[in-house]
């Protein structure tokens, strides 16, 4: 090793440590929150980290307030994060559409446990999965990204405070409880390997400045309070200039712009891994995400070695859907089997898209347990004799 070469950092990581030091290594420099289970070791590392890089870390007197203390921290120019789990969540939504319409970057951390109300908090489940697109009312966009391992835990909390910025939008991290929890051998990317995404700037005069203009991205500018911008805010239907309009035409102008600025941002947004999918003798397809995804590997090797050729295609994405994917995968597949720790959410979009190119059967776990491969496995060996 030369002098100048830096030895890799290696940690052994929870991945909700692992969220946290990527949120710092993203540049956010202001935590809002309030403690629950499974997600308060995120609020308790930031409280540490965030001193030590001059940032701020506020616990607030509920989630409804820690929602909004992280969009007043955004107005100011901070990246911001905040990170609950299901009731929280739930708590969070109407401020999290107050953040679509007002185009304010944040990221909500999700940590999924069984539900509904209190139901099983220190338990894995991933039935928060349509909440994260349709959880606040109205159409409207949403990013929800979905990690399966304790590294990708880092990778994609950098990646949803990219997205939030560049784009302007809240980005939901969708972890269940067992990435939470694990702990795994990370190696961290140096500095310098970190790609870091900028929310748009202003490039004319304070008078001349429209914060909800549109432009050729759908991706209006943004000025940071006390700046000498003027800046109105509102959750109501708004002009360029941010100010409260009900006409029909500027109505749906922006609802579209709003939808528009995550189509066209989908090359940078939208992620997947496809597993043995490349092999020809492929005739059977998994999708599955999160912790469920990594019972599913294992499944995939129990069949082969049986003979039995399975692929998967793994959304990390999970919002916007991956509707080209998934149907190419229905295209190829003789049958498509769902993997997920609710009882059917992902499903019924992948039935959507399929649209009866091929079957699409589940597989569904709701004990507060993972899904083992073996019940998998059974499965799969099921669907292959029919």
């Amino acid at each position: 090793m030369s002098p100048q070469t830096k030895p890799p950092v290696v940690k052994l990581l929870q991945g909700n440590e692992a969220c946290a030091e990527a949120a710092i290594a993203a540049g956010c420099r202001f935590f809002g929150g309030y403690p629950i289970s499974p997600s308060s070791e995120i609020a308790e590392h930031m409280s540490v980290r965030l001193p030590q890089v001059g940032g701020r870390f506020i616990q607030m007197e509920d989630e409804i307030a820690a929602m909004g203390s992280i969009l007043g921290a955004a107005m100011t120019g901070a990246k911001v994060m905040t990170a609950t789990s299901g009731p929280g969540y739930s708590l969070k939504q109407e401020s999290i559409g107050y953040a679509v319409m007002a185009e304010i970057p944040c990221v909500i951390v999700n940590v999924m446990r069984g539900g509904p109300s209190t139901g099983l908090p220190t338990m894995p489940a991933q039935a928060d999965v349509m909440q994260a697109r349709w959880g606040t009312h109205g159409d409207h966009p949403a990013v929800a990204l979905a990690p399966a391992s304790v590294r990708e835990v880092y990778d994609e909390t950098i990646r949803a405070f990219n997205i939030a910025e560049r784009f302007r939008i809240p980005v939901t991290l969708l972890i269940d409880e067992i990435i939470a929890h694990m702990r795994e051998r990370v190696v961290l990317p140096d500095p310098s390997e970190v790609t870091l995404w900028e929310r748009p700037r202003p490039t004319v005069p304070p008078e001349q400045y429209l914060p909800y203009e549109e432009t050729p991205s759908g991706v209006p500018p943004m000025a940071d309070f006390g700046e000498g911008y003027r800046h109105h805010v509102t959750g109501l239907y708004h002009d360029a200039r941010g100010l409260p309009r009900d006409s029909p035409d500027l109505v749906d102008a922006l609802q579209r712009r709003l939808m528009r600025k995550i189509e066209l941002g989908l090359p940078d947004i939208q992620k997947y891994e496809e597993v043995s999918l490349a092999l020809k003798e492929a005739r059977l397809g998994i999708v599955a995400y999160g912790a469920s995804a990594r019972s599913a590997k294992a499944a995939i090797r129990m069949a082969r070695a049986k003979g039995i050729p399975v692929g998967m295609l793994r959304p990390v994405t999970l919002w916007p859907f991956p509707e080209g994917p998934v149907a190419d995968l229905a295209k190829r597949m003789r049958h498509i089997l769902v993997v997920e720790m609710n009882l059917g959410q992902v499903v019924l979009e992948v039935e959507r898209v399929a649209h009866g190119m091929c079957p699409v059967h589940r597989v569904n776990r709701v004990t507060g347990e993972p899904i083992p491969p073996e019940q998998i496995l059974e499965k799969i060996e099921e669907v292959a004799r029919s």
